[in-house]
């Protein structure tokens, strides 16, 4: 009930504060021209209107918040001045001088109260609603005495000379103290410099609150520092500087400092003050600087180019905008250096990224890395996660149990996250830090994805030297088991033979039809030990004619297209094209129905390989297979790439593309063969017939016979004039 009643009273202050303050610019306006007051608006219009309304906004939202019932107060008060200013001229220039007089004690209180509540209690105060420690209530109690010394003094005032008052009549004052007259103006001097002291020194105890909060109170904080130090910059001057064009702008600002404690008090997202803070002077200097730019250079060009004003005018527009951008980085980076240090430039932050990534390895560059992101963010931690990468998670300090997630993609494939902690108290957490990280997030990415590489290459040579060690096995399997024993067999056949060639020759001559029978069996399986090694067709052939074969095996045929001159390549890249190939026209007959299958070989700085079909194309559900990722792996572990997508007009193009660094051959690594083993003759070793034994499947590990190369791959008017 109390909560209810306490916003309906705030309510009611806001409608009043505004409805008097209209009402005061208003009479203002009717006012007759000799009875106008100095300036036509003053802080107290802009109190008026603003402190009031979002004081009870805040009292709504949080109605036991102090900082909401000083606005309140405050702003009524500064409404009171206003109309009370107001009626006292009208009542002043309609001849009721006694009345005008008595209404200005009621104008002098609420000046006066008013700037003591916004411009001193309520920077004490804020952004928590309690002063900092009790060392500061002394500023508040001096504040009051100067405050309520100024009202009795101001109230006092002797009657001033005609000769100098501004008005064109005297305002009587009925408690008018005489003997004060010789030294008014200076005792009013001095507790204007006195109250001016308590307004710096409850802006100074912002700055020191400043100093030691976390980054979320600073922000905080921030907000109300900036705007009453705005507020300063207008009030001072108008203690040194009478009837100086001040009070427009501090009327104006001071409207602008409700919304600032609004923002701190709630925490509403707390917008990035520094940000603010950054803009501001980088607009301010580009219009500076490029406003002089264009001046200067339309002078000198209307000089030299006299009666040409078109001319001068493009000059200096073209000269002004070659000055922008390179000015605005400028400039950015100069605010950067002053807001938060070296430390917090992007430019130097991404020039120390790219010294310590030149000097490390993939992994330990990823550890760099993250030290200079979360050291650059000025967060408890900073990690990157690595998608199939080793090491997959590394970390500097702590992220937290909720930390912002960042995702790490390198031309459009995603490669990882980046992981930021909360962040440390040395300095904001701002959106200047979205300018650090948009800054080292390529950089991140980059290294990332070296990672990725350099843990594909660790399993690629991995599945190589697993690959060889299987074919040796398989190799001294199929030597020792079949050509072994059947060798052995011979040769004691052949001893018995001999034995028997003089006692029986009808059985040494069985045993030698015998002996020819697995002499051919022999050679069957050196013939297919020779073809999972290495297909006969290229050597016989050459890739060209090999492909062509292949092409020519069954329906439907394919057409054969090469592009530029396809001999003397690499023996591995030899055998990867046509196991490439001989997969997809396999896949191509079993799957495509297709009618038209077009095979071409294209080499220039790489050897390219497309086959293309007009089939029924690519299921939508489907999955790689086998002879699908054997394209791919035996593509990439010559650092080339294969790709299976649906062709334009229907039907499937399979693409691989294998690089072709040198004409020499790339180096072998042991125990892989990239030559042609030596084989007798293709007449003494027919080719195998289409699905014997003798062919194995191209997805078999002995059907690859490739080798690749392991590195592949406030309320205060400034007291300009005392009432009159």
């Amino acid at each position: 009930m109390n909560e209810r009643r306490g916003r309906t009273v705030a309510a009611v202050m806001a409608v009043a504060s505004v409805a008097l303050t209209a009402l005061g610019l208003l009479i203002q306006l009717r006012l007759p021209p000799d009875w106008q007051p100095e300036f036509p608006v003053s802080p107290d219009l802009g109190v008026g209107l603003t402190f009031a309304p979002v004081g009870a906004f805040l009292v709504a939202q949080r109605p036991r918040l102090i900082l909401a019932w000083l606005m309140c107060a405050g702003g009524l008060l500064g409404a009171g001045n206003q109309i009370s200013g107001m009626v006292l001229l009208h009542v002043a220039s309609r001849g009721d001088l006694d009345v005008a007089g008595v209404l200005r004690w009621l104008d002098v209180a609420c000046w006066a109260v008013a700037g003591l509540l916004l411009a001193i209690v309520l920077p004490l105060y804020s952004p928590t609603g309690r002063l900092p420690s009790r060392r500061w209530r002394p500023v508040v109690v001096a504040g009051v005495v100067a405050t309520l010394a100024e009202i009795v003094v101001i109230v006092a005032r002797p009657t001033p000379d005609p000769a100098r008052y501004r008005l064109p009549a005297v305002i009587p004052n009925p408690l008018a103290i005489e003997a004060l007259a010789p030294y008014y103006d200076q005792v009013v001097s001095a507790l204007a410099y006195a109250i001016a002291g308590c307004v710096v020194a409850a802006l100074l105890s912002l700055v020191l609150r400043l100093r030691g909060a976390d980054p979320v109170t600073r922000r905080q904080i921030a907000w109300p520092l900036i705007a009453f130090a705005g507020y300063v910059v207008f009030y001072l001057p108008g203690l040194y500087l009478p009837g100086a064009s001040m009070v427009v702008p501090a009327s104006v600002w001071t409207a602008v400092i409700p919304l600032a404690i609004f923002f701190s008090a709630l925490r509403y997202r707390l917008y990035g003050i520094d940000t603010v803070i950054s803009r501001t002077f980088v607009a301010a200097g580009l219009l500076a600087v490029v406003g002089g730019v264009y001046f200067a250079a339309s002078g000198l060009a209307g000089l030299l180019a006299s009666g040409y004003h078109q001319v001068a005018g493009v000059a200096a527009a073209v000269l002004s905008g070659a000055f922008f951008q390179p000015l605005r980085r400028a400039l950015q980076r100069a605010i950067d250096r002053m807001l938060y240090g070296p430390v917090g430039d992007p430019a130097v932050l991404a020039d120390r990224l790219t010294q310590e990534v030149r000097l490390a390895g993939p992994a330990d560059a990823l550890a760099s890395v993250v030290a200079v992101v979360r050291d650059g963010l000025a967060v408890g931690g900073a990690a990157v996660e690595v998608t199939g990468g080793r090491p997959g998670h590394v970390a500097s300090g702590d992220v937290g149990g909720s930390p912002r997630e960042i995702a790490l993609v390198w031309h459009g494939e995603p490669v990882g996250r980046l992981l930021i902690g909360e962040p440390e108290q040395r300095r904001f957490a701002a959106a200047h830090d979205e300018r650090v990280i948009a800054t080292l997030l390529p950089h991140v990415a980059d290294v990332a994805h070296a990672v990725r590489m350099a843990s594909d290459l660790q399993r690629s040579r991995e599945r190589i030297l697993a690959a060889r060690e299987e074919e040796r096995r398989r190799l001294r399997r199929d030597l020792h088991d079949g050509l072994g024993q059947t060798l052995s067999a011979m040769a004691m056949t052949v001893n018995v033979a001999r034995l028997s060639l003089g006692r029986s020759p009808s059985t040494a001559d069985e045993l030698l039809r015998d002996l020819g029978a697995g002499m051919d069996a022999v050679t069957g399986d050196i013939r297919r030990l020779v073809y999972g090694l290495r297909p006969p067709a290229l050597d016989d052939l050459g890739l060209a004619g090999a492909v062509r074969a292949l092409a020519e095996e069954a329906p439907p045929a394919a057409e054969v297209v090469v592009e530029g001159e396809t001999s003397g390549l690499p023996a591995a890249v030899e055998v990867a094209a046509y196991r490439v190939v001989q997969e997809a026209l396999t896949n191509v007959r079993r799957h495509a129905r297709a009618e038209r299958v077009r095979v071409t070989l294209s080499r220039d700085t790489e050897l390219r390989v497309t086959v293309t079909d007009d089939g029924i194309g690519l299921p939508e559900d489907r999955r790689a297979g086998v002879g699908t990722s054997s394209m791919r792996e035996r593509a990439a572990e010559l650092g080339g790439s294969c790709v299976i997508a649906a062709a334009p007009g229907g039907g499937t193009t399979v693409e691989a593309r294998f690089p072709l660094a040198s004409p020499a051959e790339p180096p072998v690594p042991d125990g892989l063969t990239a030559a042609p083993i030596p084989t007798a003759p293709s007449s003494d070793f027919p080719a195998a017939p289409e699905g014997s034994a003798a062919g194995p499947s191209p997805d078999s590990p002995a059907g690859s016979g490739t080798s690749a190369s392991p590195d592949a791959a406030p309320g205060r008017r400034p007291p300009l004039l005392p009432p009159s």
